[in-house]
């Protein structure tokens, strides 16, 4: 990826993030491929990790519903702002992917 597909893909993926509904979740290979490469989820990651902390990242999870373990102030932290928000998260820190996954139009 060149350094402006790099930093396109990162505009689109904070766009996409941002219009996430309060209640519900991406996964990070669902924004993936809405910004145009599915295989980089792990590039989702990345940003979500070092981007804008203003941004709803507690509404990315993993495919399976799992919360991130490098959230800031870790899985427990994660799952009390989507508590915060009406999601249930089980005691493996992990939601019903099903019930709460959003799609944007």
């Amino acid at each position: 990826m060149t350094e402006v597909s790099a930093q396109n893909f990162r505009e689109r993926v904070n766009v996409i993030v941002s219009s996430i509904p309060p209640g519900r979740v991406m996964t990070y290979g669902q924004i993936a491929g809405l910004c145009g490469n599915a295989r980089a989820a792990r590039i989702v990651g990345g940003i979500a990790h070092y981007g804008d902390p203003a941004l709803p990242w507690h509404r990315v999870v993993n495919k399976r519903g799992g919360l991130a373990s490098g959230y800031p102030g870790g899985r427990v932290a994660h799952k009390q702002h989507l508590e915060s928000e009406g999601i249930l998260v089980d005691v493996d820190f992990k939601i019903d992917i099903q019930r709460y996954l959003w799609q944007p139009e």
